[in-house]
């Protein structure tokens, strides 16, 4: 058992409570303090052990203060105007253990061109450096982040430099838009946009021309009947467990922005019917961004081995029977990515996600789609025979009668 691990089981022991009233804080390896206020130690049974990390430093608290900016107020932790704090400050604790970070403001020297803008930040990436800022940035622009050598020009710090792409207008099959380059010419300009010539496509300069600022481009097919379309790219979604969120709990951090894509179609109609159509050429307009949403894990009357079986409504108000089996899940774990299984501490088998390993109708639920379960969120590996007689069923792998995590 670790020291910190021991270290915190005591603080929590009542009959130990008087003996750890005796320390402020106690420094647990290099960087870790474990600190305690006298009026905790006597009895754990409302307090939270929260993880402070902070420039590098980690230290535990253990706490009967409901929120993180009371903890931090105890903790002796003050923070400046700019600093920024996750989880808020404002946020209940609503389980025993939760974990803070602490991102300091530093000085940051915007260049954008002739531009010099001086900033106080707490972010760490170029490009929320630039966002928090307010400057808009394109996809195709250069941030470099460098650290500022000129004391007297950009002050202490960091230097945040602009480089900015060349604004052109692009022709494509007849249909305008803007796009932006950081190439030198016609040819790098196609290259980096994946933009590929047919053998009767022809282009309105040089491929070794230079690129300036705003000049036109235009392309065009010979002969060909073509439909130009802006779509948009569906933007992908991340999920985030909270343990301390019932099941059916979902709450959107990051909203997703869908990209966009020029399409340009060649269409064969006959007697005035569209009879044919193919894609021959597509461009990304802009690429989407990805959408953070935090899900609730905390199961609700969950299954058990003395249960056996029972039903389990989730949030969409369907009523699922769920059973559980037995059998070593190696080689169903390939249908979603491959991996290996671990089983949780409630005996449930989890991928290396998290996700429960679930058997369910493969018509209603197929494989690798994310269910709700009484136990947490479960993902579908695997179906059985009991799927005919119960399409909504869910069978969930756990570890509960052989014991030997197989």
């Amino acid at each position: 058992m670790k020291l910190l691990d021991l270290c915190t089981r005591l603080l929590v022991t009542p009959r130990v409570g008087i003996f750890v009233a005796l320390f402020a804080s106690i420094v647990i390896g290099t960087g870790t303090v474990l600190a305690v206020s006298p009026d905790n130690a006597a009895n754990g049974d409302d307090q939270h052990i929260v993880t402070i990390y902070d420039q590098g430093e980690k230290r535990v608290v253990l706490t009967r203060a409901q929120t993180v900016e009371a903890t931090l107020a105890q903790a002796g932790i003050s923070l400046a105007t700019h600093d920024r704090v996750e989880p808020g400050l404002k946020t209940e604790y609503a389980a025993q253990n939760y974990t803070v970070n602490i991102y300091r403001a530093h000085p940051v020297t915007i260049i954008d061109g002739m531009k010099r803008e001086q900033v106080l930040t707490p972010r760490t990436t170029a490009k929320d450096i630039a966002k928090e800022a307010g400057i808009n940035v394109q996809d195709e622009d250069i941030l470099k982040l460098e650290q500022a050598t000129n004391v007297l020009a950009d002050g202490m710090g960091t230097r945040l430099v602009i480089d900015r792409a060349t604004p052109v207008n692009v022709v494509l099959y007849g249909a305008q838009s803007q796009m932006y380059t950081q190439a030198d010419d016609i040819a790098g300009f196609l290259e980096e946009h994946d933009i590929v010539l047919a053998a009767n496509d022809t282009i309105s300069v040089g491929k070794q021309t230079a690129i300036s600022k705003n000049m036109t481009i235009e392309i065009w097919r010979d002969g060909a009947q073509t439909a130009t379309v802006e779509e948009e790219i569906a933007f992908s979604v991340r999920q985030v467990m909270a343990v301390d969120r019932p099941v059916g709990f979902r709450e959107v951090q990051t909203p997703g922005v869908a990209g966009k894509k020029k399409v340009v179609y060649e269409i064969v109609r006959e007697q005035g019917k569209e009879v044919s159509r193919k894609v021959i050429q597509e461009v990304v307009l802009s690429d989407p961004k990805e959408q953070v949403e935090l899900v609730g894990n905390k199961g609700a009357n969950p299954l058990t081995k003395s249960k056996g079986a029972h039903h389990f409504v989730d949030s969409k108000g369907v009523s699922h029977r769920e059973t559980y089996y037995d059998l070593p899940m190696n080689v169903v774990m390939g249908a979603c990515g491959g991996g290996e299984y671990t089983v949780r501490e409630d005996g449930a088998k989890v991928d290396a996600e998290g996700y429960i390993l679930i058997a369910a109708n493969l018509g209603n639920y197929p494989r690798c789609s994310i269910v709700e379960t009484s136990m947490g969120l479960g993902r579908v590996y695997d179906t059985g025979g009991f799927a005919v007689k119960h399409p909504h069923g869910f069978d969930l792998a756990t570890d509960w009668t052989n014991g030997d995590g197989r």
